[in-house]
């Protein structure tokens, strides 16, 4: 007899949606080792390289040959609130907010920690959180965990958000209205400057997800709020260390009365075992290091900006403006079958699609990192191209 969940595997594997784990050996410059090839790695977060920077890695690691091991401990061994607190986290928490120019920060131990523990925490009965309906799966996570009303508005559908708020906003105490900055699956934008006209007319919070936005946009890579001059309009400002910043962690950028407020009733906070030592040192570390990272930041853009140009030259479906690229091809099995051809090509690329995605919208993610160079993506429109017998239509 197969179980219910045999049969639940069975039914995503008949669809091309059954997903396993591959392990992969880092090599340097983008590119990964796997089954004794070298493949340029097209599906990482690894934005600036940090990941694969040995020299930067040595450096940090220096301060342990010089004897501050209490600096790379490995493990809190204990919740914040108890004894698992150190000042390495004040000190990083001091970095962001001086960095951010906030009044306070609160580290948490990942973006999804953050996402469901932030929003359940500040908005129950008598509020309504409005969400953009492509938000992270964190975010509906979090919607779902608070007892707030909450409602999505099509994907930077901005009209229909102030419909909601005329219809809405009256019936209730507090209202938020969330949304990422960079969207992960297209790799387009929020417009942010938008959201704070409108969260100011309506008298309503704004929530901003900088989550792919860290470390590549703005004057210090502070994020898209920065590159708009628009940090302190941004009420809970939310980065993480899981993706530009080659780490783990995140943080909220918020009022002093907020921070403690979430020190005492976000349970993601509370009941979870800090960051060790070694992550939080590495995290303030890698911090001060990307502030300074313009130049790698600037040639990000421009590569991706040449890819994605040169995909609509070839009439491949792509969207959005930055260094995340899509790639439409619709259906869950003829991904799964690309994503292995141009693996045989040498291009890491792995299928993304439902539920992580919208359905009939599988795609290619080709997220672009400050370590590749265009000779190594070169002779990626030609084989996309190939590959789809020039199926696509312009986006």
């Amino acid at each position: 007899m197969i179980s219910r969940y045999g049969k639940k595997l069975q039914m995503l594997e008949s669809k091309g949606r059954l997903r396993s784990l591959h392990p992969f050996e880092k090599s340097s410059s983008g590119k990964v080792e796997h089954n004794g090839r070298t493949l340029l790695n097209l599906s990482s977060n690894d934005y600036l390289g940090l990941g694969q920077d040995i020299v930067l890695r040595k450096r940090f690691y220096q301060g342990l040959e010089d004897g501050s091991s209490e600096f790379f401990g490995l493990a809190a061994a204990s919740s914040r609130l108890l004894t698992g607190d150190s000042p390495l986290a004040h000190d990083l928490e001091h970095d962001l907010a001086a960095a951010y120019n906030a009044e306070a920060v609160l580290l948490f131990n990942s973006g999804y920690h953050a996402n469901i523990g932030i929003l359940p925490a500040l908005y129950g009965k008598g509020d309504l959180i409005l969400s953009d309906k492509l938000n992270h799966a964190s975010i509906h996570d979090g919607l779902g965990l608070s007892r707030a009303e909450h409602k999505r508005f099509s994907h930077c559908d901005y009209d229909q958000l102030e419909s909601l708020l005329n219809k809405y906003r009256n019936r209730f105490d507090q209202v938020v209205i969330v949304s990422e900055s960079v969207f992960s699956m297209d790799g387009d934008v929020a417009d942010i400057t938008r959201l704070v006209e409108i969260k100011k007319e309506f008298h309503a919070k704004l929530y901003l997800d900088e989550a792919h936005g860290v470390g590549l946009y703005g004057e210090n890579g502070l994020g898209m709020a920065e590159e708009l001059g628009l940090i302190q309009e941004i009420d809970f400002l939310v980065g993480t260390f899981g993706k530009a910043l080659a780490s783990i962690g995140a943080f909220i950028c918020c009022s002093r009365e907020i921070r403690d407020y979430l020190i005492n009733h976000s349970r993601s906070f509370i009941f979870t075992t800090g960051l060790p030592p070694v992550t939080l040192n590495w995290n303030r570390f890698v911090f001060q290091h990307m502030l300074g990272m313009k130049e790698q930041r600037q040639h990000l853009k421009n590569i991706s900006s040449r890819l994605r140009l040169a995909l609509i030259e070839k009439k491949i479906k792509t969207g959005g403006s930055t260094n995340i690229v899509p790639v439409l091809i619709g259906e869950d099995s003829a991904a799964v079958a690309q994503a292995k051809a141009m693996q045989d090509n040498g291009f890491l690329i792995l299928p993304v699609r439902p539920p992580s995605i919208p359905e009939g919208t599988a795609r290619f993610r080709l997220s672009l990192c400050a370590n590749m160079q265009w000779q190594d993506l070169q002779e990626l429109p030609g084989l996309l191209d190939a590959l789809t017998d020039g199926a696509h239509g312009e986006k």
